[in-house]
């Protein structure tokens, strides 16, 4: 006689989109800058609660891909889908008025699971409308069209038959900024670049997963504790500090150059090399140069932008020596640096 034993698994990965301070280029600032509407706090690291920021009115859309996987006796039987999007909504304030727009949510799109041994990959696409309409000019009459750009998240969670599961942000609209959560609520990989001109522009029918074309999105590692810590305080503090611009291609710091600034990466991504080398590339968040001040003023690797990027930039002496070397020390091991 066969005992048939069987398991069920599920797994999530949460993408949470949401609009951070000075992401909103040209006339479009001006809604948020006077009050009318408003940026968004960044979420929270750990701990994330769909159903609570939603309330709070703490982001602009989540995509939660939900799936399960029913194990017999080792085998995968039968697999599907559980979640799907969740579209958030824009509080508006004219003056003595207060109105709540809804954002508009377009189809899920959840592409047939892909298998293989042992294994099982599932794709989502949630998105729509945000929640007030925004002027932007067309060739044709009224000239005028008073509709918002789409927004979009795609995601990607492979489950296997043993419990285990892994996770990507595969596709993305430009704007606003994604963050991603794995099945334990934590913070694990966040968009590296947003552009709002771009997105203002163009996502709209034809190019979003709707029509016929995603978006690529460059994903970056999470920064640590202490970057978060120290980039509130450098951002949110009274000592002096520059934000710059750079298109693509700039060299931030040149290996060999004297030096005394670190850099906040506040959007793009960042490469770092030494003699030509790539050692490793960071995202938003993450504090950049601080080896030169702890090791004789002179750089000793070169950051350079792959993409365009927006950067804060701070003397080395407002960070206490302490937390440099905490920093530096974290950066060797992470891009394999040697002394």
């Amino acid at each position: 006689m066969t005992t048939e034993t069987l398991i069920r698994h599920e797994g999530l990965v949460t993408s949470l989109s949401w609009i951070p301070t000075e992401a909103i280029a040209g006339a479009q600032r001006l809604a948020f800058d006077s009050g009318i509407t408003h940026y968004d706090p960044p979420p929270p690291t750990e701990h994330m609660d769909v159903e609570a920021l939603r309330e709070e009115d703490r982001f602009r859309f989540a995509n939660e891909l939900r799936a399960f996987i029913t194990v017999e006796d080792g085998r995968i039987a039968d697999y599907g889908y559980l979640g799907g999007g969740l579209m958030g909504t824009t509080l508006v304030n004219l003056g003595a008025m207060k109105h709540r727009f809804q954002a508009v949510q377009l189809s899920d799109i959840q592409r047939e699971p892909e298998h293989g041994d042992g294994w099982v990959r599932f794709v989502q696409t949630c998105g729509g409308r945000t929640g007030v309409p925004a002027p932007r000019r067309v060739r044709r009459r009224p000239f005028v069209q008073w509709q918002a750009p789409l927004v979009w998240t795609t995601l990607e969670l492979t489950m296997h038959a043993d419990g285990r599961t892994e996770h990507r942000l595969i596709g993305a609209s430009r704007f606003p900024r994604h963050w991603v959560y794995g099945s334990d609520n934590r913070l694990s990989h966040k968009s590296g670049l947003t552009d709002f001109k771009d997105w203002y522009r163009k996502s709209f029918g034809k190019h979003s997963p709707w029509g016929d074309e995603d978006s690529e999105a460059l994903v970056s590692a999470v920064e640590s504790a202490l970057e978060t810590s120290l980039s509130a305080q450098l951002m949110q503090g009274g000592g002096k500090r520059r934000i710059e611009r750079f298109p693509a291609g700039t060299i931030l710091f040149e290996e060999g150059e004297p030096g005394s600034e670190v850099l906040l990466i506040l959007d793009g991504i960042v490469r770092v090399e030494r003699g030509g080398e790539r050692l490793a590339e960071y995202g938003p968040g993450a504090l950049l140069g601080e080896r030169a001040h702890l090791e004789g003023g002179v750089r000793t690797s070169s950051n350079i932008a792959v993409t365009p990027c927006r950067v804060a930039l701070f003397e080395a002496d407002l960070v206490e020596r302490s937390h440099l070397e905490e920093l530096s020390a974290g950066h060797r091991r992470e891009d394999g640096a040697r002394d």
